[in-house]
């Protein structure tokens, strides 16, 4: 059985890191695009938010306002 050199068996670790450097990298880069993207959709559906929200006001703005019917006995009594 032949061993393996200790300065293969580290050059072969340093590659393995190198390509799992590499793997983590790009990994990284791919969730920063999903951060940028979901960021931007975010951002985009508070303004909507506030948009709705505004026109609601606006419609609660235009009702009348009226007063309440005093609440009573009815004479509905047969």
């Amino acid at each position: 059985m032949t061993s393996v050199p200790l300065i293969d068996q580290i050059a072969e670790r340093v590659e393995r890191l190198l390509v799992r450097h590499d793997e983590l990298r790009r990994t990284n880069e791919l969730l920063a695009q999903q951060v940028q993207a979901l960021t931007q959709e975010r951002d985009s559906l508070r303004s909507r938010l506030l948009a709705a929200r505004a026109r609601v006001d606006a419609l609660i703005d235009k009702l009348p306002t009226t007063q309440p019917a005093p609440l009573g006995p009815t004479d509905d009594k047969p």
